[in-house]
């Protein structure tokens, strides 16, 4: 992910370069996706757990996400934003292409 606005930031007398956090970079593994969507799980954040997904979908591919759910990317990329606010049925679909299945744990 491009930084969008990396201009240098000024504390003291020392100029620091900022840029932007793109967590699908760090999301190599199976374990650490699992790890990542777990925590989000735990917050139970509806609109965190729906960008963490499309973090996750972005780290493997949204193309190949959107072709295994039937989705467009675009509507894919809209609904699993922060301001997106997917159908349930559309995160079972992201998960199940993700090789993932969803629990309940009493």
């Amino acid at each position: 992910m491009a930084a969008k606005n990396s201009k240098p930031k000024t504390i003291g007398n020392r100029k620091l370069k900022t840029i932007p956090w793109d967590s699908a970079a760090y999301l190599k593994t199976e374990r650490d996706i699992s790890d990542y969507l777990e925590a989000v799980f735990e917050d139970g954040d509806p609109a965190l757990i729906a960008h963490a997904l499309g973090i996750v979908a972005r780290a493997k591919g949204m193309a190949k996400i959107a072709r295994a759910t039937g989705l467009g990317r675009e509507s894919l990329y809209k609904a699993l934003s922060p301001d997106g606010n997917p159908e349930l049925a559309t995160v079972l679909k992201v998960m199940r292409a993700l090789g993932l299945k969803l629990k309940v744990a009493a």
